[in-house]
């Protein structure tokens, strides 16, 4: 072989290893800079089936699916605790925390204090309560002992119609605490969210339990995504969120948790 051939293979050789190199760093960064975002801290509190709820140890349900499909959307790598709802909010008020996520209602009174994704999921109240009791109403909970989880949407519609800090009111740190507390007779009802209702008396034919929803009592709640204000990561996240939904990524996650087609349409009035 002649210097002349030789230095021309080398050359194509030269070539072809450069545009090797060049698709496979375009392959390791990836579309959406995952490499150049930091790892987001996300609290929840896991006592909320099937939102959020552990089981065998790790915190999984229809939020924890739908943090996922977000956050690949999105390209940011995550870390999530279970750590109780009053340490939820206080982390994600401080800062401590980047975002929460746990079946959390958007209302103008959070607002003030922390930033909040559009609206991912639709939710009202239920009352459930012990069989024979004759509950028909959210009115008919004004003489009975009522349990509910404290600083939650719950607390504060029970409260409208007993009366702030009632003494017929007790308030637990989650949802399953004050349903246990209903099956063991400690309270007479318990109002909570609607889906957490229906998947109780579902999961608990022996308790003998009923529950009634009552749309002129309990209006229509919204969850959201939390953050603290002005925080540098809301815009990019929320962005995620429409995506999930709008590519009906959002849709087979709600269907495999509740086994029906949501209604997308609701989420953006």
């Amino acid at each position: 072989m002649n210097k002349l051939i030789k230095g021309i293979m080398i050359l194509l050789l030269t070539v072809l290893v450069a545009c090797g190199t060049s698709d496979e760093k375009e392959q390791s960064d990836g579309t959406n800079g995952s490499n150049d975002k930091p790892t987001l801290s996300v609290v929840t509190e896991a006592g909320f089936m099937p939102f959020t709820y552990l089981d065998k140890g790790e915190v999984v349900g229809f939020d924890i699916d739908l943090l996922a499909a977000v956050m690949d959307e999105a390209g940011y790598d995550y870390q999530l605790e279970n750590v109780g709802w009053d340490a939820m909010l206080l982390s994600v008020e401080k800062g401590e925390a980047d975002l929460a996520i746990a079946g959390i209602t958007v209302n103008d009174e959070r607002k003030e204090s922390y930033d909040f994704s559009s609206a991912y999921f639709e939710s009202t109240h239920k009352v459930v309560f012990r069989e024979g009791e004759g509950i028909t109403s959210g009115e008919d909970i004004k003489d009975l002992k009522v349990g509910v989880q404290s600083g939650t949407t719950g607390a504060e519609a029970v409260e409208k119609i007993l009366g702030k800090n009632h003494e017929n009111i007790s308030k637990y740190d989650s949802n399953t605490l004050a349903l246990m507390s209903l099956q063991s007779g400690d309270v007479d009802a318990v109002v909570t969210d609607n889906v957490v209702a229906d998947e109780y008396v579902a999961n608990n034919p022996e308790a003998n339990v009923e529950m009634i929803t009552d749309p002129d009592t309990f209006e229509s709640e919204f969850y959201g995504i939390m953050f603290p204000k002005d925080s540098d990561v809301k815009e990019d996240i929320n962005a995620a969120l429409q995506t999930v939904i709008d590519n009906g990524t959002y849709s087979e996650i709600y269907q495999e948790w509740f086994g029906a087609e949501p209604d997308t349409d609701v989420l953006t009035q």
